[in-house]
């Protein structure tokens, strides 16, 4: 990731502009960083797994009747060398 300082991003953003298609680059003031430019890419991959990470549940998250019931759970027949290989483990 490439750092610049404020000043000379926002004097050469065109520069940038062209530089953030390949990595984001960290905004910086006095020396830390104030904000990030990304890629339209890297904001709609973020906006993606932000979506994504709203719907999913941790395990903490789940009862007993739910993991039991995860655990028993079988495909359908067709996929029958599928479920063969969870009785594996």
């Amino acid at each position: 990731m490439r750092e610049v300082p404020a000043s000379e991003f926002a004097k050469n953003f065109g520069l940038y502009h062209k530089v953030v298609q390949r990595e984001p680059v960290a905004v910086l003031s006095h020396g830390r960083p104030s904000g990030y430019f990304i890629s339209t890419l890297e904001f709609e991959e973020l906006q993606r797994l932000r979506a994504r990470a709203g719907r999913s549940r941790g395990l903490e998250d789940l009862s007993a009747a739910e993991i039991e019931e995860m655990l028993n759970t079988r495909m359908s027949p067709e996929h029958d060398h599928l479920n063969r290989l969870l009785d594996q483990e």
